[in-house]
């Protein structure tokens, strides 16, 4: 969240950024209660004070009488002011975690992910000799996917891998892990559950109306959407040295996803999911060196996909795509014939210190300060999605498709080409 002195010193940049940022917020109500808020602190704490002293004075066998009236006295203006301040300090909290992150000042104004702005290419989509299917139809004829059983034990939009399918999202998985810890990032995987506070201190909104997240009933628990959650919990309420940072982790999760209100043609297949593999980089560095870690963070990105060999763009994402939590976020699109255009398959965001802050993680510097330090995350490979480039740019005319020669290590046999058997 945005410090509270930030928001009430640049009120109207604060407002315009949310508007920017098409998320509604009542700054000005904020501002209220806050006034209301350190006012309330102030008197609660001088008649505590004054309890204190009266206390004081009764065991030093003062007039006992007309301490007891004023001792009274006190106790119920407390019994006033703190139910006061507790309905205030709720709706307070409810509004400041509200209030999005600022926008980096070169990040594109745009009210929709339409308006995002291309950064890069690499590649150029391939000009197929005959009609190209889509990963779905490619899949089951490859007898690699089998999506009526999914639905039938688990519903719609879930699926069961098979054969070299399996296979490759293996191998995809390793491709990521070995390319990020030749770069020295730390490995881990991670609970697929976390708490609301954990969800609610990255960003997340685990219970609200408009919540992508899967929650488990009678429970403060949460299936994960991403390993962002987990790793930025990792630290929370940590104080750590600065010369340990930056810290760089590479963590494997499973991914659940609601994706509720976001059927339809172009969410066919693997494409909007309920549950996937994915390997998540995640870093906490120095305030100062969070725009050079987040650059970083896209050419690692840029860089497995490069080796992957799929047509693909850069996109800096425009002030209404942009959420709550980053400062400036890239996403990484790759061609897609089911999509006949880009589809994300990566995505990179600098939060600053907006997700340090809501979860109390901090830098001790060599003098003995501290402060919020700056927490980044972004997506080495998400499988389901990858898995869509791979097989629909590298399908033959007879329904083969072709693997990345980077992943041919880890299939067997060095496979290069999958086929339908028989």
């Amino acid at each position: 969240m945005l410090d509270i002195k930030y928001i009430r010193e640049n009120k109207d940049a604060v407002k315009k950024n949310c508007e920017l940022r098409n998320i509604k917020c009542d700054v000005g109500r904020l501002l209220e209660l806050d006034e209301k808020r350190r006012k309330l602190i102030v008197e609660i704490g001088e008649l505590k004070e004054k309890k204190n002293e009266i206390n004081d004075k009764m065991k030093s066998g003062e007039d006992k009488e007309n301490l007891i009236v004023e001792g009274k006295k006190i106790k119920e203006d407390l019994d006033k002011l703190n139910p006061e301040f507790e309905e205030t300090e709720k709706e307070y909290k409810k509004l400041i975690i509200q209030i999005p992150n600022m926008t980096h000042p070169d990040s594109p104004i745009g009210k929709d992910d339409s308006e995002n702005k291309e950064i890069e290419r690499y590649g150029e989509p391939a000009k197929f000799n005959f009609e190209p299917k889509g990963h779905e139809e490619l899949m089951k004829n490859l007898d690699l996917i089998d999506f009526e059983r999914g639905a039938k034990v688990a519903g719609a939009k879930f699926y069961f891998l098979k054969n070299e399918g399996v296979l490759l999202e293996q191998a995809l998985i390793n491709y990521a892990l070995d390319t990020c810890i030749q770069e020295k990032f730390t490995p881990f995987t991670t609970p697929d559950l976390a708490k609301d506070k954990i969800l609610l201190g990255v960003g997340f909104n685990p219970r609200g109306q408009e919540s992508q997240i899967y929650s488990v009933e009678d429970t403060d628990l949460n299936l994960v959407g991403t390993a962002e959650i987990t790793m930025g919990g990792y630290h929370m309420d940590e104080i750590i040295n600065e010369e340990k940072l930056p810290l760089r982790y590479v963590a494997l999760s499973h991914c659940f996803r609601t994706e509720a209100g976001s059927y339809g043609r172009h969410s066919a297949g693997l494409y909007r999911v309920h549950q996937f593999s994915k390997v998540e980089m995640f870093a906490y560095t120095l305030p100062e060196k969070s725009e050079e870690m987040h650059t970083y963070f896209k050419e690692m990105e840029v860089k497995i996909f490069k080796g992957l060999g799929i047509p693909f763009r850069v996109v800096d994402i425009c002030t209404g795509d942009l959420g709550g939590p980053a400062y400036r976020k890239y996403d990484l699109e790759a061609w897609m014939t089911s999509r006949n255009g880009w589809g994300e398959v990566t995505s990179t965001s600098d939060t600053t210190d907006y997700q340090a802050r809501r979860l109390n993680i901090k830098v001790e510097r060599e003098d003995g300060k501290k402060e919020y330090l700056h927490m980044l995350n972004g997506t080495a490979i998400a499988v389901s999605r990858t898995l869509i480039a791979i097989i629909e740019n590298g399908q033959q005319a007879d329904g083969s498709v072709v693997i990345p020669e980077v992943l041919r290590k880890w299939m067997p046999g060095n496979m290069e080409v999958i086929k339908k058997n028989g």
